[in-house]
Parts: structure tokens; C-alpha cells; sequence
């Protein structure tokens, strides 16, 4: 199979926006694909962040030793975390790691197509089967794995299959009840599938796009299940990105959903929730990178500088989840200008 290096992707995706914008020189992508907002210090940030992600690594190519240790959605977001600078399976600073997260995730896809580690904590395994999706998605086509395709295939069929009637994915694989924040992982999981080549049914995203559009409360925010509920800021991140990610980029849910965001605004010296920050963060800032102009101007510099303030002693970021998720999404965060991971591309 063909690699193809974050400078390629960039190249292509600049030539794709200039002939849709029909100027070099159109304002929206030269903001878009620019890196200067990756400051020499948030370069360090991320060197020393991505360096421990490296040393956490078990010979297996799982990270940690924690209560997630195993996981697959950790080894599938560190993953991602070392794609995002440019490196690809066995190319690249972080090449041998990736090929090492590319055989743990093989080597634990079941024959049902499910992508599970026996004996790993999981909140839900269907978001451990959805990042995992997405990574081998990104992964395909810059690796050599004869066997990544069938498994692929059958990961992506298990998440088609496994669509409740409402248009959601709930925490295990069988067709139950759903709530968003599952959905998100699916939707963008299936998102990567079909840009890698892989067949995705259309009636499914149709379902989707209904079931996310569904979830949204008056005030723009998102509900966490379709019967009641709240809005809240982490998972109306989620919504706003769940339908970009189905290919819906304009319309009253969107316009709505960003205003909800823009709303939530982080002011200086607030408290934000420790439990769902990263998870916030990296939605939001997917969200405004998607969705570009003063959104993104706004977002990625006080998250950046959020996430700079955060980072501990040893390049680390710690959350009450675990040291590796933290410390793997700060640094998609922080890579989101490379432009270098299809599925993050707009």
C-alpha cells in the first residue's frame, strides 16, 4: 500500500480548497491549513507530550498500567496523537509505535468484527470499538498489514449493524437503546471508513443525521438521550461535530449548536468540569476547525493555552480517566493545524 506523509495530505488538501475557492490567496484557507498558531512553545508541549505517550507503550502495543490499561480507545487515541505530527505506521519519529497500536488492535478485532481487549476497563466497549475504527481507518492504505482490510471491513459492518431504530449507538454492540456521546464516536468512525474507500451505507448516516438533529434542545445544545434531558457543553461539542462528520455543515441545528458553544466561551480563571474537559475540548476545537473564521480564531488559542497551563512536570496531562487518554487527546488538541489526519480535515 501507498504511504502518504502529512506533507502530501496538507499539499492535497490545500489544492482541493484553492480550486473550490478559486483564489491562492482566499482568506478561509490560508487560516485553515496554516500551523503558525503552533507556537514554539506548544511545539514543546507536544514533543514532551508525545514522548511520554511513547514511553507508556507496552511491548503489545497497548499503553498503560492503570485501571484503563489495554483499552482500546487509548490505544487507538494515542495512536492518533502520533499521527497528527505526520508520522504514519512505520514511517516517521512515532512509525514503529504506530505499526505496534496497528497489531494490538488487529490482534484484538474478533470475528465478529468487534474490537475489544478481554479484561480492560471500558465505560462502554462500543467507544472503545469506535475510536479503534477510526484510528485503522486513518491507518489504511499507509500500512502493509495484509489482514487490515477484512477486519476493517468487519468493524465498520459491526457498526452498521448495530444501529438502533432510533438512528444511535448505545455501549454495547446490539441494536438497544442510544445516546449521543456513542454516536459521535460511531458517526465519525463510519466518516473515516468511507474516506478510506470503505462502503457506508447511506440509509445509516441518513439515521443518524435524524437521530443527532433529534437530540438537540431549544437553547442549541444537545441532550444526552432522545426522551429528556439537559444541555451540556461537552456532548453539544459532540452533537455540532457528529453532524459535520455526516456531512452536514450549514443549516438551524448547526448555526444553533454553535451559538450554544460560543456561548460557553471559556472565561480566565474559570473552573471547568474535570471529568469531561478533554473530552470537551477536543470536541469543541473539531467543531471550530471545521467550521473556521472568528470560531476557529477564537477556540484553538485559549484551548491551546488551557492545555499548556494543564501539562505536568514529565510532558504529561492527567485526568481522573487516565494519564494516557489525557495526555493522547491534549495532543490531537494541540496537532489539529497540521491538517494531517483525514478525518480532521475540512
Amino acid at each position: 500500500m501507498m504511504r502518504i506523509g502529512c506533507s502530501v495530505v496538507v499539499a492535497i488538501a490545500f489544492l482541493l480548497s484553492f480550486m473550490a475557492s478559486g483564489s491562492m490567496f482566499g482568506a478561509e484557507s490560508v487560516e485553515a491549513l496554516s500551523a503558525d498558531m503552533i507556537t514554539p512553545k506548544t511545539k514543546q508541549a507536544i514533543d514532551r507530550g508525545l514522548e511520554f505517550l511513547a514511553s507508556r507503550q507496552q511491548e503489545e502495543g497497548s499503553f498503560g498500567t492503570a485501571n484503563y490499561g489495554r483499552n482500546v480507545a487509548i490505544c487507538a487515541l494515542a495512536g492518533l496523537a502520533m499521527m497528527s505530527g505526520g508520522s504514519t505506521p512505520g514511517r516517521g519519529p512515532y512509525g514503529e509505535q504506530l505499526d505496534r497500536c496497528v497489531d494490538y488492535l488487529l490482534s484484538n478485532t474478533q470475528k465478529s468484527g468487534f474490537i475489544e481487549s478481554a479484561g480492560s476497563a471500558s465505560h462502554g466497549p462500543m467507544y472503545g470499538h469506535g475510536f479503534a475504527t477510526m484510528f485503522l481507518a486513518e491507518c489504511y492504505g499507509m500500512s502493509n498489514r495484509p489482514d487490515m482490510r477484512e477486519k476493517l471491513k468487519a468493524a465498520v459492518e459491526l457498526i452498521v449493524n448495530t444501529q438502533n431504530n432510533e438512528g444511535g449507538w448505545r455501549y454495547q454492540p446490539r441494536r438497544a437503546d442510544a445516546d449521543l456521546s456513542v454516536t459521535v464516536c460511531e458517526i465519525m468512525a463510519l466518516r473515516a471508513a468511507r474516506n478510506a474507500g470503505l462502503f457506508v451505507p447511506k440509509k445509516t448516516i441518513d439515521k443518524c443525521i435524524d437521530y443527532v438533529k433529534k437530540s438537540q434542545n431549544s437553547d442549541g445544545g444537545f441532550r444526552y438521550m432522545l426522551q429528556a434531558g439537559p444541555s451540556r457543553f461537552p456532548r453539544s461539542a459532540g452533537g455540532v461535530v457528529a453532524l459535520h462528520s455526516a456531512g452536514i455543515y450549514e443549516g438551524g441545528e448547526i448555526k444553533n449548536g454553535l451559538a450554544y458553544l460560543n456561548r460557553a466561551f471559556p472565561k480566565k480563571g474559570e473552573k471547568s468540569n474535570e471529568a469531561y474537559f478533554y473530552y470537551g475540548r477536543y470536541y469543541v476545537v473539531l467543531a471550530a476547525w471545521h467550521t473556521g473564521g472568528d470560531m476557529w480564531k477564537r477556540w484553538y488559542p485559549a484551548v491551546r493555552e488551557e492545555m499548556i497551563q494543564r501539562q505536568r512536570k514529565d510532558g504529561s496531562w492527567m485526568s481522573p480517566i487516565s494519564v494516557e487518554y489525557a495526555t493522547s487527546m491534549a495532543c490531537i488538541v494541540l496537532q489539529v493545524p497540521n491538517n494531517c489526519l483525514p478525518i480532521f480535515q475540512r
